[in-house]
């Protein structure tokens, strides 16, 4: 039996996504799949390395490694009013002396920090789920936050600075590209490129059937155990471009590309 390892987050949209092909539910394609589960940053460099032929990617991670992975029409994280967070605490100093932390250097929400606001220097990285406890401890003057941490940040004692996904639609008019799922770009693994994005999709379908099929699963690995908070993470980050990037998740790609390349960033 063919063995092919694929890495994504524990966030709840991924494990929703993933549940049903890694547990037989639907037909495998006779392949047998082998999970790893990190954070995306840690999967970001990684794969700068090229250790997983099939991973979840931040959107800009993947515009720096086009050479070496290529983009899958499904499993993908886009859609609206659902960008990265900037949350603050005490009222801010002036962006040049604010000292600012983000989920980690090559996360979208990195690079929409820097595109927004470039004047901001003081940029440390920390794991997403260190930033509203050491905010909440005024370790960092604001943060940029990401999966369940924008339900949740009030309860830290928070306020929302900008959403940083918002600024993106208002600039472009298009869906914010987030994260991505990419296959390595080498000729054993991108032979089953068109088998993968339709296995995806068929075990995204089986999800949406069966919604709580996978419950057990996300919360296995899921940071926040609330229903809540869970259902409202995948109704959020699970969506028709999931299924696929369409004509408008793929303009909304390229446009990251163009307007990072343009302000010198990629």
């Amino acid at each position: 039996m063919p063995h092919l390892d694929i890495a994504f987050s524990p966030c709840p949209n991924d494990t929703f996504i993933f549940h049903a092909m890694l547990n037989n539910l639907v037909d495998p394609g006779g392949f047998q799949f082998s999970p790893h589960l990190e954070d995306v940053e840690t999967l970001n460099g990684l794969a700068f390395s090229g250790t997983y032929p099939i991973t979840k990617l931040s959107f800009y991670a993947y515009l720096l490694l086009k050479d070496r992975y290529d983009l899958l029409d499904a499993g993908a994280a886009l859609g609206h009013a659902c960008g990265p967070l900037l949350v603050a605490g005490k009222k801010l100093p002036g962006f040049a002396d604010a000292r600012v932390v983000v989920p980690g250097r090559y996360t979208t929400a990195h690079l929409l920090l820097k595109l927004w606001q470039p004047e901001i220097k003081q940029i440390e990285i920390a794991g997403f789920d260190k930033i509203l406890p050491g905010l909440e401890a005024g370790r960092w003057d604001a943060g940029v936050i990401i999966h369940e941490g924008r339900f949740i940040y009030p309860r830290y004692g928070l306020r929302r600075i900008i959403d940083l996904g918002q600024w993106w639609e208002a600039e472009t008019r298009l869906p914010i590209p987030l994260g991505c799922i990419a296959v390595r770009r080498d000729p054993e693994t991108l032979k089953y490129k068109k088998f993968l994005e339709d296995l995806i999709r068929t075990s995204l379908e089986h999800a949406q059937k069966h919604p709580r099929a996978s419950r057990a699963f996300i919360k296995q690995h899921a940071q926040e155990l609330e229903e809540s908070v869970i259902d409202e993470h995948i109704r959020l980050y699970v969506n028709s471009y999931t299924q696929s990037l369409g004509a408008a998740g793929l303009a909304a790609v390229n446009k990251l590309e163009q307007t990072a390349k343009c302000r010198n960033i990629l």
